[in-house]
């Protein structure tokens, strides 16, 4: 009982972290109190054997469940604090990490909870940072014809991508040990990171590749400046396309793992929902009057797709339906005080109608958002400015 009582001043979504103690760990799947309380709200018979991971999967379950029910009915608080010294345009977080960056020669790591820089690196040479994307042992960035790799706690490695031969390249991810880069002349190159060669280019499109998304299963997505989006499988590189309803060119997407849709936001509004098992547009959504840079839904959530554009507003759409629940704005009433001195401002949010005249929220409540990343019961953005803002729903 003192383990439980001890336990209450938990999230429960803390219980389900990747990076969970194993003493705690331990303690959870042991703990007679919550089986007797898993059983109690189980429908079906469990062995024995299973009862462990039956039980991790209902408090994952229910974290999720908590976190949806916040994102569309909680209270917002927004804070906000001075992360780089010019605009940044691009965020990604995991397991309560946060890598800012593009826009100055920095790249920095930072905790989501405390807000405090842990790690910074800096771009060589004079070249500018395209992308990047970072893992619990390195970061791994595009910069021009190159990609750069930094060892977290080690020694920094660059290295020129197939001889200097590569176009530009504009957007990246990677999966070990292979990266994908996306390139303007529509060309996306497979470079193995440690051997330090590209073995293989696929033409994805006809125009220039704006945004890159890769499955467990080794197949590659990629949006097109002219519209569409492509898929290719590593195993054969046959290139498949996924047709939006319009011709507007496509500026972001996210692949959905768990439930094998993805999503795409175009430059004319538009959001749009693919099933990759049945190769089908499942919805589309007019989301805003203009560009759509960034949408996003946490690891495993198959409910909530988070949204943000040109317009500054946060929005929140139903992945199985499109619907938008919930349009998302700071608050016009004075900064509250906080007691951490690195959070230069803090509001509260607010929700708006959907008939609610976005030209009339003054633009500093509402600046474009550039980038969002999702965590549990939060939102990261960042705006193209020296500040990063976190959403926090409770």
């Amino acid at each position: 009982m003192i383990l439980m009582y001890l336990f209450g001043f938990v999230l429960i979504a803390r219980l389900t972290r990747k990076r969970l103690c194993m003493c705690r760990n331990r303690i959870v799947c042991r703990s007679q109190l919550l089986h007797a309380l898993f059983h109690r709200h189980s429908t079906v018979s469990t062995p024995a054997t299973s009862s462990d991971k039956c039980l991790t999967v209902h408090l994952e379950e229910l974290a999720l469940e908590r976190h949806r029910s916040f994102l569309l009915h909680g209270r917002i608080d927004v804070d906000q604090w001075k992360c780089h010294s010019v605009g940044i345009s691009q965020c990604r977080m995991k397991m309560g990490s946060l890598l800012s960056g593009v826009g100055d020669k920095a790249v920095r790591i930072w905790s989501v909870e405390s807000y405090k820089c842990l790690e910074e690196y800096y771009v060589p040479d004079m070249v500018q940072l395209d992308d990047f994307d970072f893992d619990e042992s390195k970061v791994v960035g595009l910069i021009g014809t190159r990609i750069c790799i930094w060892r977290r706690h080690g020694k920094r490695s660059t290295f020129p991508s197939h001889e200097g031969t590569l176009p530009k390249g504009i957007c990246m991810r990677y999966s070990d040990p292979e990266a994908f880069v996306g390139c303007e002349d529509g060309t996306a190159h497979v470079f193995d990171m440690y051997s330090r060669r590209c073995s293989r280019i696929i033409r994805m499109h006809a125009s220039s590749l704006t945004c890159v998304a890769l499955s467990e299963d080794q197949l590659i997505l990629s949006g097109s400046s002219l519209g569409g989006v492509s898929m290719t499988c590593l195993s054969d590189q046959r290139v498949a396309t996924l047709k939006p309803s319009g011709s507007a060119g496509i500026k972001t997407l996210c692949l959905n793992r768990s439930s094998h849709l993805v999503f795409a936001g175009s430059t004319a509004g538009h959001v749009y929902c693919w099933d990759l098992r049945k190769m089908k547009m499942l919805w589309e959504t007019k989301a805003s009057t203009n560009v759509i840079y960034t949408l996003q839904a946490m690891h495993n959530d198959k409910s909530t797709l988070a949204v943000g554009g040109i317009d500054g507003v946060l929005r929140l759409l139903k992945q199985d339906t499109g619907e938008i629940v919930s349009r998302c704005v700071m608050e016009t009433e004075a900064p509250a005080r906080s007691t951490r001195k690195i959070i230069n401002a803090r509001r509260c949010g607010r929700r708006i109608s959907e008939d609610t005249q976005i030209d009339s929220i003054p633009r500093t409540l509402r600046p474009p958002i550039t980038c969002l990343a999702v965590g549990m019961k939060k939102i990261v953005t960042t705006h193209n400015c020296k500040n990063i803002r976190v959403w926090k729903f409770s």
